[in-house]
């Protein structure tokens, strides 16, 4: 018998493991996949740290979360600057003076606002009924054209005009020469990756991989006084009220025989005529660690991200945030505030696309609430 069975060992379910190890808890951790980290895993591949489903970079601007990973792994400074091509030219992501001097030629912030407000105007939208109105209300149709619409479609695998308006409530747009994407005051990457981290988040606890809730769950729901799901909540709840709907992703990974593919960890290609979204350059990510490594030096490692339709055998990386969804989502949420054994969380307990460090926050409030009572 255990005190906690966690059912998933990402962030949330790590975390949560490991505070309730150091509350002296009995703790049982599974995970259908062969590894714990969730889709923060990390591999060596080639001497490289490879970002086995796609860059993580963490940011936050919690001192509280960035304290406790600073006690797990030493921090590099990575700052993201991403980069988009549409066509063959090259922009600064995010939108940003770089960005508006390469689109339209101007220097100073004051010219690059007033094309922005013109071509808001030529709009004349007040009341955006889906995506692409709510992205011209915000940025204009040069932006808009250029940088969203081509990557947003095959990002979520439809025309813009079928998404809605909630998908971009707002966009940067900056109007100095800033490409450090995230507005977050501390940020990097674990040297060496993410995988060690989650070694010590689990250390204390009993973890069986490749191993199935689902398989076995009268089993595995008896077995614990206590249960932290961070899978699916709809497949928790056996689709009774219907399924959510996810898009997913396909990874290809390839090795070339070049020291630097693309000069860049991150370049988006946002025309819908390519078939990819981006490609991740890994070694980009470590920079100053690879300025003293001859193990890479003629060599590297890059990764093709596919969007794809999520089903049978794919992972479900992106809640689909449209109002049929959000509804959905709320019917199983008020089935799950009904449980007196069972604490949902995570992007699929909670339906939720979070950020690495609203996880851990998550996961220690929860934390404190169930192990610390009178916190």
């Amino acid at each position: 018998m255990y005190d906690y069975l966690i059912v998933g060992a990402g962030f949330y379910g790590a975390v949560f493991a490991a505070e309730a190890v150091k509350a002296g808890k009995k703790v049982l951790v599974i995970d259908k996949r062969p590894h714990a980290g969730g889709n923060c895993r990390t591999e060596d591949r080639d001497g490289i740290t490879l970002h086995v489903y796609g860059p993580h970079i963490f940011h936050t601007s919690s001192k509280r979360v960035w304290d406790y990973v600073n006690k797990l792994a030493e921090f590099n400074n990575f700052v993201n600057s991403p980069l988009a091509v549409y066509n063959g030219e090259v922009y600064n992501l995010p939108f940003n003076m770089n960005t508006f001097s390469r689109l339209w030629g101007v220097r100073e912030p004051k010219a690059a606002e007033e094309i922005i407000k013109a071509q808001i105007a030529k709009e004349n939208i007040t009341a955006p009924s889906n995506l692409e109105e709510q992205a011209l209300m915000l940025v204009g149709r040069d932006v808009y054209e250029k940088l969203i619409k081509g990557y947003t479609e095959k990002q979520w695998g439809t025309d813009c005009k079928n998404l809605p308006p909630s998908v971009i409530k707002r966009l940067p747009v900056r109007f100095t020469y800033d490409n450090n994407y995230f507005n977050d005051r501390y940020q990097g990457i674990p040297t060496g990756g993410y995988s060690r981290i989650f070694d010590k988040l689990l250390k204390g606890a009993e973890v069986r991989l490749n191993t199935d809730y689902f398989s076995d769950r009268a089993r595995f729901y008896s077995c614990a006084e206590r249960i932290v799901f961070t899978g699916r909540i709809d497949e928790f709840y056996g689709f009774s009220l219907g399924r959510l709907a996810y898009r997913s992703l396909r990874f290809k990974t390839e090795t070339l025989k070049t020291p630097n593919f693309q000069g860049n960890a991150v370049v988006n290609y946002t025309s819908a005529a390519v078939p990819y979204t981006r490609i991740v350059e890994h070694k980009h990510f470590e920079p100053w660690e690879r300025q003293n490594s001859a193990a890479d030096a003629d060599k590297t490692v890059i990764t093709y991200e596919y969007p794809q339709k999520y089903g049978e055998g794919a992972e479900p990386f992106y809640p689909v945030p449209d109002n049929e969804n959000t509804a959905l989502y709320e019917r199983y949420r008020e089935l799950s505030q009904k449980e007196d054994k069972v604490i949902f969380g995570g992007r699929l307990g909670q339906y939720r696309y979070s950020d690495m460090d609203k996880i851990i926050e998550q996961a220690l409030i929860a934390g404190d609430r169930e192990l610390r009572k009178n916190v």
